[in-house]
């Protein structure tokens, strides 16, 4: 289903036409951060953005108002339903329309290539039908309520070292068979209005120049009509990047396009009717969203974000795409009258999102503790564990106030090189961005943070962001420091600033007041020898900045003797582990898959005392899990969102099944996978394992059997494979076969559960590998059966044929697995 186009029969190119050359170009650089100019005489109204993809932040990157918090990307994903997706969409049209938002920049599109990517929590799996599939189905529930989406990042953006400047070498065949093929099942099926081109070179040309990707494959090939915009600062140049088929420059007001886009038109250099076809694409865009020719109008009244019925929405998509991947003795679900020990640092602070362009201001993000506490009550016993960050958290709410206001949070003030304070504001999570959204009439150069200690003891606190600072308590300075960003790529300083910290005996009540002093510099080159946008705004101060404090860290062998005293107290032990923003979120990658901090001793320490133990697994990525066969249970609930305690809860007690599926294979060690590398040799990414990406490389025996594979998940069922039998095996013209195949199932277990009948084609061909074809769901109750069809894609019957640069047919032949999961095949069906 394609989504509904809401344009007219507008004439774009007649007001482009009243146009000069100077107001054209202006119309293709951002205003602001996140808005775009209008322009009265042709009746174009300013358009706004807002990053998405699980959650609509609204203008500010900092500090904006509270918005609803979605499950992340991969914990949606594994519902294995576009009907989930779909909702997805359609809530965040919701979110966009209460804020009055044009354009969500989502859905991360990208692969899960290698394990160690940092920004794979926004992406939704490692195989291109999975993720062209539910990207489509996203994007319709969003535009169906003209709200634009914008797919992102075009293209062979898969992990995030040196992301300003690595080239990603890939071949014709794999960027047309794989990368490229979600962007393509997007455009057929969903016409996205927008696209985002990525930081990164793609064999040695700029995603935002690639004039063979964006204008030859996407908007020749493909017949795409929406606008292309830049990733933010990703545009490198002027006339090879207008050439190239960028269409929007972003940020504002500032970028390499302005004059010198003129001057290269009036040069010559840039043919007119380029910049002609660039703001036409633009009006196509502000017309379907309703910023042409007319203000649009927004609804009148929106479900708030701590509506019930959002509660209710969110907390349901969440559990809904957890996954068991382990149910010994059917330990799981919890009976209401088990005492439970639940224990770990995630139990009481659970990430329920990543870091970066991807993160929010929910209203709330419930922990497991909380949700699991309110639904056994007394049965709980709660025992914070091991830290799992190497860095100092920003003050929590729970213990800092705002010394004006006496809220949970932080006093932050903005303040110019007169003295004079001209923003006085208040903060939830002692954050705040300088030099990027800021809407101040003049540069902040001193910027002061102050919080009333809620609690005393022994307290971590300093400071974090680029700039000189002084650290006073009670008025008493207690340190100074100059942080400069580390690595090579400017845009930590933005997302992974450097951070200072000092132990202290902080007595409750106590003023804590950091002040920092904007440093500005000469913009640096980076290791390409260039100096690029991004840095000029780095050096002009544009940074996070935060005031840390956090208790100071316990010793490990108090902490493993505390946990293992709870869990040989109760019924059960529920660890809590996982990984944190540090490894999934955005500008770094992870360098191992291992949990950081002691977790790993935790759970043994726990397993060795406890009578069962349910490990849950607060993550959105593999992690390594070597005690795997020493706990009964394992729960994957990804970053779930801002009602995750609620959800988890909901899922170990079997009120609503958690009948995910992964939608990435989980190595079995650090390195066993077809691709691992994410840190460029001499800027280079060499995209060996082809079009052999994922599951498809394990299956050919190119890293060691994994620990769990794409499409993996128990549930609470158990199921019995009848039969599976070839209903069609038909050719659409001249196109590929495209079977379609019906399997009967039984649910021999005691509850209703969800199963996932996954379709996969194994080619004759050697050189092949195994992909994904389709998939079907159905939802069985206990001792009942069913029929699932399954409807294969004719996308995967075909080759790129490099010398004939065409794509051709698969031979025939092969085999058609139904499996859930390569690890588990229930039936092999031979193709003729």
């Amino acid at each position: 289903m394609t989504t509904t186009d809401t344009t007219t029969s507008t004439d774009y190119a007649a007001l482009v036409a009243r146009l000069d050359l100077p107001t054209k170009v202006r119309l293709l650089t951002g205003a602001t951060a996140f808005t775009l100019h209008g322009e009265e005489s042709i009746g174009l109204s300013p358009m706004a953005f807002s990053d998405g993809p699980t959650g609509v932040r609204g203008l500010k990157f900092t500090g904006g108002e509270k918005v609803a918090l979605v499950p992340n990307a991969t914990l949606l994903a594994s519902a294995w339903s576009e009907d989930t997706a779909r909702e997805v969409g359609e809530l965040l049209a919701e979110e966009a329309e209460r804020q009055q938002i044009h354009v969500v920049l989502g859905p991360t599109i990208n692969l899960h290539r290698s394990p160690l990517g940092g920004r794979l929590f926004e992406a939704y799996s490692e195989d291109p039908l999975l993720t062209g599939r539910l990207a489509a189905a996203y994007v319709n529930g969003l535009q169906d309520k003209g709200i634009g989406a914008c797919l992102k990042h075009l293209v062979a953006n898969e992990s995030e070292t040196l992301r300003n400047y690595m080239n990603s070498v890939v071949s014709e065949r794999a960027l047309r068979e794989v990368y490229l093929l979600p962007f393509e099942i997007a455009v057929d099926e969903a016409n996205a209005w927008s696209i985002m081109a990525a930081y990164n070179d793609v064999n040695g040309v700029a995603a935002t120049e690639q004039d063979h990707v964006n204008n030859v494959v996407v908007k020749g090939e493909w017949g795409w009509d929406g606008l292309l915009m830049s990733d933010w600062y990703a545009t490198k140049t002027s006339a090879p990047a207008a050439l190239g088929g960028l269409g929007l420059v972003m940020p504002g007001p500032d970028g390499p396009w302005g004059e010198a886009l003129v001057r290269d038109v009036e040069s010559g250099a840039v043919p007119e009717s380029v910049i002609d076809e660039h703001v036409c694409r633009l009006l196509r865009l502000a017309d379907r969203v309703g910023a042409l020719g007319g203000q649009r109008e927004w609804p009148a009244t929106s479900l708030a974000p701590d509506a019930p019925e959002r509660r209710a929405q969110l907390r349901r998509l969440a559990t809904d795409g957890m996954v068991v991947l382990r149910n010994e003795g059917d330990v799981l679900p919890l009976a209401r009258d088990t005492t439970v020990a639940l224990i770990g640092r995630h139990a009481v602070d659970t990430v329920c999102m990543g870091g970066g362009s991807a993160t929010v201001n929910p209203p709330h993000q419930v922990s497991v503790a909380q949700g699991l506490s309110e639904a056994l009550g007394d049965g709980v016993t709660v025992v914070d564990a091991v830290p799992v960050r190497a860095l100092t958290l920003p003050a929590r709410t729970d213990l800092v106030r705002d010394p004006e206001s006496d809220e949970p949070g932080i006093r932050v003030e903005h303040i110019d090189a007169a003295g004079e304070v001209m923003l006085a504001v208040h903060s939830d999570d002692a954050t705040v961005t300088t030099g990027w959204d800021d809407d101040l009439p003049r540069p902040t150069e001193v910027l002061r943070l102050r919080a009333v200690a809620a609690a005393g003891g022994q307290t971590r606190v300093g400071v974090s962001g680029t700039g000189s600072w002084v650290l006073r308590v009670d008025g008493d300075e207690v340190g100074s420091v100059v942080l400069t960003a580390e690595g090579a790529d400017p845009g930590e300083a933005v997302l992974k600033p450097p951070q200072w910290t000092t132990d202290l005996d902080l007595a409750e009540g106590a003023l804590v007041e950091a002040e920092l002093t904007i440093v500005r510099s000469e913009p640096q080159p980076g290791p390409d020898g260039k100096v690029s946008t991004l840095s000029h705004a780095i050096a002009s101060g544009m940074g996070m900045k935060g005031l840390l404090l956090e208790e100071v860290p316990r010793p490990l062998d108090e902490v493993l003797q505390d946990a293992a005293a709870a869990a040989r107290d109760a019924d059960v032990a529920v660890v809590v582990v996982g990984l944190t923003p540090e490894q999934e979120g955005e500008a770094a990658d992870k360098s191992t898959l291992a949990l950081p901090g002691e977790q790993d001793a935790l759970v043994r320490a726990v397993a060795e005392a406890a009578r069962r133990t349910v490990v849950v697994v607060n993550a959105a990525t593999p992690v390594l899990m070597p005690w795997a066969d020493e706990v009964d249970a394992i729960l994957v609930v990804g970053l779930p969102g801002q009602e995750g305690g609620y959800a988890v809860a909901d899922a170990l007690l079997g009120v609503r099944e958690p009948a995910g599926r992964l939608v990435t294979t989980w190595p079995a060690a650090d390195g066993a996978a077809p691709a691992w590398d994410v840190e460029p040799t001499d800027l280079q990414l060499e995209y060996g394992d082809d079009t052999f990406v994922g599951y498809r490389g394990w299956h050919a025996g190119r890293a060691a059997t994994p620990a769990f594979w794409l499409g993996a998940g128990e549930g609470y069922g158990a199921w019995e494979y009848a039969d599976a039998t070839l209903v069609e095996d038909t050719v659409e013209g001249d196109g590929p076969q495209t079977p379609r195949l019906r399997v009967s199932l039984s649910n021999t277990g005691p509850r209703p559960s969800r199963e996932v009948v996954q379709v996969y084609f194994q080619p004759s061909e050697d050189d092949e590998p195994v992909r994904l074809v389709g998939w079907g769901a159905a939802t069985v109750d206990p001792g009942e059966g069913t029929t699932v069809e399954v409807e294969t894609d004719p996308r995967l019957w075909r080759r790129w044929d490099e010398s004939a640069n065409a794509w051709s047919t698969l031979q025939p032949g092969g085999e058609l697995l139904v499996a859930r999961g390569l690890g588990d095949i229930r039936a092999r069906l031979p193709l003729a």
